[in-house]
């Protein structure tokens, strides 16, 4: 995971953090520093990992049935610098984590990732059956919603 750190024109904001790529197969290391330029720096952090569970097989579809898919990454700031803690491809789970207030960002999935994420889909995706929604008219009138 690289997170960046930008400075900004902004007289109460001297930078900003982004997450800005996923790399797989980086072995867990102490943070290091990939990039120091003048107003930018990039820091790998590695050892985060994807898990995959098949009770969430629907927000994984979600995801990789999109245009975009993505790769959203939960991120705190320690001190002065932002880390990111947990790494998730379904929209549910990352849902969950901005509704508790966390601050979540996405980045694009490698097209590694997007491989083992969609046949972990066409393995353990079902979705629901619909189900026919009984009109008003054919229900006994003590069933019938409010008008």
């Amino acid at each position: 995971m690289v997170m960046q750190r930008r400075e900004t024109a902004n007289r109460w904001q001297t930078h900003v953090w982004a997450p800005i790529g996923v790399l797989t197969g980086t072995p867990a290391a102490v943070p290091r520093r990939l990039v120091d330029e003048r107003g930018e720096e990039q820091w790998l952090h590695s050892g985060l990992e994807i898990v995959l569970r098949t009770t969430d097989a629907d927000g994984y579809y979600l995801n990789v049935s999109t245009q975009e898919p993505k790769v959203f990454v939960l991120w705190r700031m320690e001190g002065e610098n932002a880390v990111p803690h947990h790494l998730t491809v379904s929209y549910s789970e990352a849902s969950s984590w901005m509704d508790g207030g966390e601050q979540v960002d996405s980045v694009p999935m490698p097209p590694e990732l997007f491989a083992w994420v969609g046949e972990f889909v066409e393995k353990y995706y079902r979705p629901e059956p619909k189900r026919r929604i009984r009109p008003q008219s054919f229900r006994p009138p003590g069933e019938r919603a409010p008008r």
